[in-house]
């Protein structure tokens, strides 16, 4: 195992316990004891979690992670769940992506379609605040791609700010494919951080179409900044994993739910 790889699994052990003594994380690992405190001091230096004497407890459940740590997270239902989002993007449109690991499996999942792969595929226009999406297609000859200004998120790859909004209020989307950070049937779509929130606010505003794209992991939770009602989201895609009590709460409230 890959040590950040490692580090992603002893956040989701702390998140799901609230806190972890560094015998438990030895133990979960299969590392030493001096391995096990060099991790949860490299954490604890983060702020991702708060250290304790012999061990560590979470700060809360909904983390606000570094992009690297997200993608060891179910990684094969976000591959499942990017297969389903780009079925349903439609040729010669202008699509909507803002960043996160989910949407950018979404945008490898667009990029290698067959009828759009290749210099005689079909055009599609990509709009992003996302530096890494945009770095993945800038390489694929029919897709245009448009990249907002902004201030950079280094966590999240993302531009937010003024610059950003700017220039998203001046475009029209077809349909934004939406990463979140939570969603629930109560309170909607939700990101841990209150810029990338408005940027994707924004981006929902000028959207035809709003798809979420979210693990069963996010769904029922809540997060601090709500992006839109729930009455915006038109369908939600979601992994085989989420329990049914939670998914009949989005189809009562009229939302189109996909599970993969």
């Amino acid at each position: 195992m890959l040590r950040y790889e490692r580090l992603s699994g002893v956040l989701e052990l702390v998140a799901q316990r609230g806190s972890l003594s560094v015998e438990d994380l030895a133990e979960a690992f299969d590392v030493s004891a001096a391995t096990a405190r060099r991790d949860l001091d490299d954490l604890a230096a983060q702020q991702l979690i708060t250290r304790t004497r012999g061990g560590a407890v979470a700060h809360t459940v909904t983390y606000d992670l570094p992009l690297r740590y997200k993608s060891s997270r179910q990684p094969d239902q976000k591959r499942r769940i990017a297969a389903a989002a780009a079925e349903l993007v439609e040729t010669g449109s202008v699509v909507g992506l803002n960043g996160g690991t989910t949407n950018t499996e979404v945008a490898r999942a667009i990029a290698t379609r067959a009828d759009i792969a290749g210099d005689n595929g079909a055009s599609i226009t990509v709009v992003t605040n996302a530096l890494n999406i945009a770095n993945e297609l800038a390489v694929r000859p029919t897709m245009k791609i448009v990249v907002i200004g902004g201030v950079l998120r280094p966590q999240s790859f993302e531009l937010i700010g003024p610059f950003a909004r700017g220039v998203l209020e001046g475009v029209t989307i077809d349909t934004t494919f939406l990463g979140v950070d939570a969603i629930s049937a109560d309170h909607g779509p939700a990101a841990v951080h209150e810029g990338e929130a408005q940027i994707n606010q924004t981006m929902v505003e000028r959207s035809r179409r709003v798809i979420v794209v979210a693990d069963s992991s996010k769904l029922g939770q809540r997060a601090f900044c709500t992006i839109c009602d729930l009455d915006r989201v038109e369908v939600l895609i979601t992994d085989d994993g989420a329990e049914p009590d939670l998914l009949a709460g989005f189809t009562t409230r009229g939302v189109q739910v996909r599970t993969v």
